[in-house]
């Protein structure tokens, strides 16, 4: 079996700082990754899909480095609406973490074992919505038909399809339908996951799957009126557990990063201690 442990929205900031006046997003990243470093089995690789700062300024990929360097295991890392692209290169340079070096989009792919994860660059510098655009499409269309019977994993952060919540639908994949049909027409690809709206949200898309993972810190209220307000709230943080192997193709587990009571044994005999009791 092949894991690999999706992550994203980590909005880091410089030490000491918080995030939306009040929210310890660095301490709250640093529990995430000691949460991935408990799994077992032990991931293959760690994907981040986007806003790993929160504002761009160069002190928190410092905090990023610092942060994700606890992960022995290989990182991929893309951007988000609230990075910037040539802070972040030179912020997390050497690390190997977002591909080979370069100016540009920050497209890539990597090998984990007999997987192949496709990573895309969504972010319109300055805009909080994202896009692809041609160059990107036609980047993904040409990686994809490289290596078509490799199992696939394409991760980027804005989603590219409506999530019905309306606030952050007008913030999306600006080019969601035109990157559908480049997907349909490749079907080795298993799973299209990305971040950005910091709730778990599923859909078909493009002949497979598309899947938006929570954030690690904070996440966005659940309100599908069209007039919805754009809320935070502090829900559990959670991930996604991707899990691989030739029989079943892609299995998708989300897992909360904080601990609960338990495990507790479906075996306890009827009018045995039970905890609590």
């Amino acid at each position: 079996m092949i894991l690999i442990a999706q992550i994203s929205d980590l909005h880091l900031r410089p030490r000491g700082l918080p995030a939306l006046g009040f929210v310890d997003t660095n301490a709250l990243a640093r529990r995430a990754v000691a949460t991935l470093l408990a799994l077992r089995p032990v991931p293959a690789a760690v994907l981040v899909t986007g806003d790993i700062a929160d504002s761009g300024d160069p002190r928190e990929y410092a905090m990023a480095r610092e942060i994700l360097s606890a992960l022995p295991m290989p990182v991929h890392v893309i951007p988000g609406n609230h990075d910037r692209r040539e802070a972040m290169r030179a912020g997390l340079a050497d690390t190997g973490w977002i591909g080979p070096g370069g100016s540009g989009a920050i497209n890539y792919t990597a090998d984990v074992g007999p997987l192949r994860l496709v990573c895309l660059d969504s972010l319109v510098e300055g805009r909080a919505l994202g896009e692809l655009g041609a160059d990107g499409l036609a980047w993904l269309d040409a990686t994809l038909a490289s290596a078509p019977d490799r199992p696939t994993l394409v991760a980027l952060h804005h989603p590219p399809f409506r999530t019905g919540l309306s606030h952050m639908d007008s913030i999306l994949l600006r080019d969601g339908a035109a990157m559908d049909e480049v997907v349909r027409r490749h079907p080795q690809v298993g799973r299209v996951v990305c971040g950005h709206v910091h709730r778990a949200i599923t859909a078909a898309f493009g002949g497979t799957l598309a899947m938006i993972v929570p954030g690690v810190a904070h996440q966005v209220a659940l309100d599908l009126a069209d007039s919805a307000t754009a809320l935070f709230v502090m829900e559990p943080p959670a991930y996604f557990a991707h899990t691989w192997t030739a029989e079943t193709g892609f299995v998708s587990h989300l897992q909360y990063v904080e601990r609960f009571p338990g495990p507790y044994d479906f075996g306890l005999a009827e009018g045995a201690s039970r905890p609590g009791s």
